[in-house]
């Protein structure tokens, strides 16, 4: 798998460290050369959207925000949005024909919440958890916590000390964060999960196979004993991953998990299927009463 297809896996953006352990060092070094993998700040890169999103906010007297902004930042997202988000003057007149080429918002914004064009990481992170489904604003969430811009405690402050429209909305998403998921994929999983009623999802949860050995699924719900796992194709390309994959999942199985597997695109372009097939696991667990046989794991 090439390095963009990496980039895009990882929602567009990625640190380098993250990078490097993928494709190696000397392909990102010629990517950025090429420029076709930008460096956007102090060891982090995104795919070219997030300079475009600049040029049309500085040729159009707009500000970067939102999921534009995110990827501006570093930070991971579900999809790389189409078309940049965009915020103006709440008195501003956007023609039509610009609004095919950009999502508009309409804020007055202070100039402590510009840097560079875009909103400013505080201001980026207000906007997603009050405006955007947990979808899209988890996997933006946890990356900033990955890459150390915000601690879980500290979004969980700033969502509280928000007022009016978007608040509780805020406030959910915040206290959802988690320091476990590794990348926007599995953020966007547990987002659709933690919307599914009467499931009760953990991230890397463990469940002890042996005595000497303790896997840990991307998600598990120990009281149905339900298993999910985010399958991407780039680790399942060879053989022995592919091996590896079904010696762990027998492992699950043959111990009474009840296993759902959901590929990349499935969850980042059909959440709503990955919603309608957990609930429909749920409903199976309840009825063959899993919980009283399917787990023996440590607390």
């Amino acid at each position: 798998m090439d390095l963009i297809s990496h980039l895009t896996l990882l929602g567009g953006a990625a640190d380098r460290a993250t990078i490097v352990t993928r494709c190696g060092r000397a392909s990102l070094d010629q990517a950025v050369r090429d420029g076709v993998v930008l460096r956007v700040a102090r060891g982090r890169y995104a795919l070219p959207s997030a300079a475009e999103s600049v040029r049309l906010a500085a040729t159009h007297g707009g500000t970067v925000s939102m999921r534009s902004a995110a990827q501006r930042h570093g930070w991971g997202l579900r999809l790389v949005p189409a078309r940049p988000d965009i915020t103006f003057p709440r008195k501003a007149n956007v023609p039509r024909e610009l609004r095919r080429l950009l999502i508009p918002h309409w804020v007055d914004l202070g100039d402590h919440e510009i840097v560079e064009q875009a909103t400013s990481k505080r201001r980026t992170l207000v906007d997603c958890m009050r405006m955007l489904r947990p979808v899209d604003s988890l996997p933006i969430l946890e990356s900033a916590v990955r890459v150390g811009d915000v601690s879980p405690g500290e979004l969980v402050a700033l969502a509280e000390s928000l007022r009016g429209r978007g608040r509780r909305r805020a406030v959910e998403v915040a206290s959802a964060v988690s320091t476990k998921t590794t990348n926007p994929f599995e953020s966007v999983l547990r987002a659709v999960a933690l919307a599914v009623p009467g499931l009760a999802v953990e991230p890397q949860y463990p469940i002890q196979i042996s005595p000497e050995r303790t896997l840990h699924p991307d998600l598990a719900d120990p009281l149905l004993g339900i298993v999910i796992e985010a399958e991407s194709f780039e680790w399942h390309g060879r053989s022995a991953a592919l091996t590896r994959d079904c010696i762990r999942y027998n492992a699950f199985t043959t111990r009474g998990w009840i296993v759902v597997r959901f590929s990349w695109y499935l969850v980042v372009h059909n959440p709503e299927y990955v919603h309608r097939v957990l609930c429909e696991v749920v409903a199976f667990a309840r009825r063959a009463n899993v919980s009283r046989w399917a787990v023996d794991v440590p607390a």
